[in-house]
């Protein structure tokens, strides 16, 4: 049997256990939420190995060069940011009065992650104007 059809198998069983939790929840039986969520966590369980699976393969069945380039580049990035983010641009006493443990290296943490974004957002959009570009050029 393929991978394919075992895993339409899964996902035909998890569609359904997801209807028959999803139909009793509107039914008004608030105990299912529970078991819906269960179910959630095994359908990520499940897409998260997949897309683990595949790219590992994907890594050593294409060019090695420009997939740690790639890596590479990313990596980068990751650092660049993290080194402009201060963690020190947040009031942390409203979040810690509240009782939700919050510290400067979670400031910066986050503060990295957002500047990553950024970067991220503004090479995907560029690479896509260029592209665009040049498809109008070449013709």
């Amino acid at each position: 049997m393929s991978l394919h059809k075992i895993l339409k198998i899964i996902v035909g069983i998890l569609s359904v256990v997801g209807v028959i939790f999803a139909l009793m929840i509107m039914s008004g039986n608030e105990g299912m939420i529970d078991n819906m969520m269960y179910v959630t966590y095994v359908v990520l369980a499940l897409i998260l190995a997949l897309v683990l699976v595949y790219v590992i393969k994907g890594l050593f069945a294409g060019d090695i060069k420009k997939t740690l380039l790639s890596v590479g580049a990313f990596l980068v990035i990751i650092v660049i940011s993290y080194a402009m983010s201060s963690g020190t641009d947040l009031d942390l006493e409203p979040f810690t009065s509240k009782g939700v443990d919050i510290t400067e290296a979670t400031s910066k943490y986050v503060g990295a992650g957002l500047y990553a974004f950024y970067a991220l957002a503004i090479i995907a959009i560029g690479a896509m104007a260029l592209s665009g570009i040049k498809k109008i050029f070449n013709k």
